[in-house]
């Protein structure tokens, strides 16, 4: 079984989508683990590694996405960990761009389908050991 960690960014206290985003998860069989709001993106590459996640996901719908989605990466990477971070929610379009060459794999803008969601969430974990954790 795949082993997600979501968690929302910044000052968002939104998280209904990312509920509805872990809901459809654990429904197409993956693990997932919600560390909450405003969660530090130290906190949340700390989380992943000790979880052995295969995907962190990500969402900010306030504004910083590109911001703390690129410092989520940069954590991950100062833990030895290259685990797959694709985030979700709304930023200007230089930040979206930044963050992507900062190593997200994926970005899901207002909108984006539920199955589109888990398609890239699968693609993004297909790499990794199918050994259950």
């Amino acid at each position: 079984m795949k082993r997600v960690v979501l968690a929302k960014l910044g000052l968002d206290g939104h998280d209904v989508g990312v509920r509805l985003v872990a809901k459809h998860l654990m429904e197409a069989g993956f693990e997932v683990i919600y560390l909450g709001k405003r969660v530090p993106t130290t906190t949340i590459a700390r989380a992943a590694v000790q979880e052995d996640a295969d995907a962190v996901g990500l969402s900010c719908l306030s504004g910083g996405l590109g911001h703390f989605a690129t410092l989520t990466v940069e954590a991950l990477r100062k833990e030895g960990a290259e685990i797959p971070v694709l985030a979700g929610g709304i930023d200007e379009p230089a930040e979206i761009e930044r963050m992507m060459e900062a190593g997200v794999e994926k970005h899901f803008g207002p909108g984006t389908s539920m199955p589109d969601i888990v398609k890239a969430f699968a693609e993004a974990t297909a790499h990794t050991s199918e050994i259950t954790h």
